[in-house]
């Protein structure tokens, strides 16, 4: 047995794509000729003697190839392909207009209907199957893509319903992370702890808040955990009840006294306690930079440890500011390391500032950072009047203001204000 020749391997191949052919012409004897040829290759051919009843069978089942006549009675061939195209199929249909004209005029006319090729009458044999050919490579390539569009739009429709959901669960995580921060602003006796979080995204990993063991004593804080989204926001998460303000038992910034009542340790012990923790967990890559303090608000002395984070801002009374602080190491990203502590005296009016770098490290329009100066800059636009939340709203704001519109906020910014107004 001969193998296959070429031919019979491109007939094949042509009756992947076109299967339908529909001839169109008011002639019979142009038709008959044309059909028998058709018939002869193996294709499925369909007859009409003029445009409508050509549309009435296109309207039902378009075939894969339309041969039609340009001069016809009634409906011509070039108003027959311009309906025919206009009824907007999800199938691609080639169309070859059959014609005597040559004029490049009229051949415009043709494509601008919608024609994808031409064959001069009378029609060679030859001709016809090479363009019928052509016609299949075209149809087939469309068809591909056809196909490979709609795994891309179904891929796509999947992807977004999996986003959907994501979308979801962050909203859903979103709560439960505001949640960590219930108060954003408190006062203790005549001071206040106000406090600022606005995450780039749903989530994020910078983490504000304050307790109080007591009359007179408060602890204050503001974290930001290395990287960004869910695995920050899930550290956060740990660290909240680390430094919980409502179960005093699992908050590591408070020891219990003589089995009845809390204090508070200090900053560089709960730094400490903290970095052990942390290291000890393995697995864990993630790290975060602290400024944590504590105030005794009988007599103003205020304790801070600050482990990497940026340093925080003394705002005097008489209107000087002050940034304080020797830095230290991240918590978390070296072991038994020791942190040391500063200690300061606040006066009644004074202020203190603890802040993220979303802060300093925000890209201004000119693509440069805020850095401290800046941070002073705007702290100077704010409405002197104004004070706890209402204050750290207007720096925020002010900051989104010259924020680059190309980059926006790359970062979570957060914020604690301490305001010490006398025992």
């Amino acid at each position: 047995m001969l193998p296959d020749s070429p031919v019979d391997h491109e007939e094949d191949a042509m009756s992947e794509s076109i299967n339908r052919v529909l001839v169109v012409d008011d002639s019979r004897l142009q038709r008959r000729i044309l059909v028998a040829s058709l018939k002869k290759w193996g294709f499925d051919v369909l007859e009409a003697e003029g445009g409508e009843q050509a549309m009435e069978i296109c309207r039902n089942d378009p075939p894969d190839l339309i041969l039609s006549d340009w001069m016809m009675p009634g409906m011509n061939g070039i108003e027959f392909c311009r309906e025919f195209r206009a009824q907007g199929t999800d199938k691609y249909s080639y169309f070859i207009l059959l014609t005597s004209k040559s004029e490049k005029n009229e051949v415009a006319e043709g494509l601008d209907a919608g024609a994808d090729d031409f064959l001069t009458k009378p029609v060679s044999s030859d001709e016809l199957r090479a363009r019928i050919s052509a016609g299949e490579r075209i149809l087939r390539m469309q068809r591909e893509l056809s196909e490979k569009n709609r795994i891309v739009s179904e891929t796509l429709g999947e992807l977004q319903r999996v986003y959907d959901a994501i979308d979801k669960d962050l909203i859903q995580a979103r709560k439960i992370q505001e949640s960590l921060v219930p108060e954003l602003s408190k006062s203790f006796g005549s001071s206040t702890v106000s406090l600022l979080l606005k995450p780039c995204g749903h989530i994020g990993g910078d983490l504000v808040g304050m307790f109080c063991p007591g009359v007179n004593r408060i602890g204050f804080y503001s974290i930001d955990v290395s990287g960004h989204g869910i695995t920050s926001a899930m550290m956060t998460a740990r660290l909240g009840g680390y430094l919980s303000s409502t179960y005093f038992d699992q908050n590591v910034g408070m020891e219990k006294r003589f089995n009845r009542f809390y204090a508070l340790r200090q900053p560089e012990e709960v730094a400490s306690m903290l970095n052990a923790r942390l290291i000890a967990d393995t697995g864990i890559e993630e790290y975060f930079t602290m400024a944590y303090c504590i105030v005794d608000l009988r007599s103003g002395v205020l304790k801070m440890v600050q482990a990497g984070h940026p340093h925080p801002l003394l705002l005097r009374k008489d209107g000087t500011a002050e940034f304080i602080g020797k830095g230290g190491v991240p918590v978390g990203l070296v072991p038994d390391i020791g942190y040391s502590q500063e200690e300061l005296v606040m006066e009644k009016g004074d202020r203190l500032l603890l802040y993220s770098d979303g802060f300093t490290e925000a890209r201004l329009e000119a693509g440069e950072m805020l850095e401290a100066e800046g941070l002073l800059e705007l702290i100077r636009k704010c409405d002197s009047s104004q004070s706890g939340k209402e204050f750290l709203d207007d720096l925020y704001w002010n900051l989104t203001q010259i924020l680059s519109p190309e980059h926006g906020l790359e970062d979570d910014v957060s914020a604690t204000l301490f305001e010490y107004e006398g025992p």
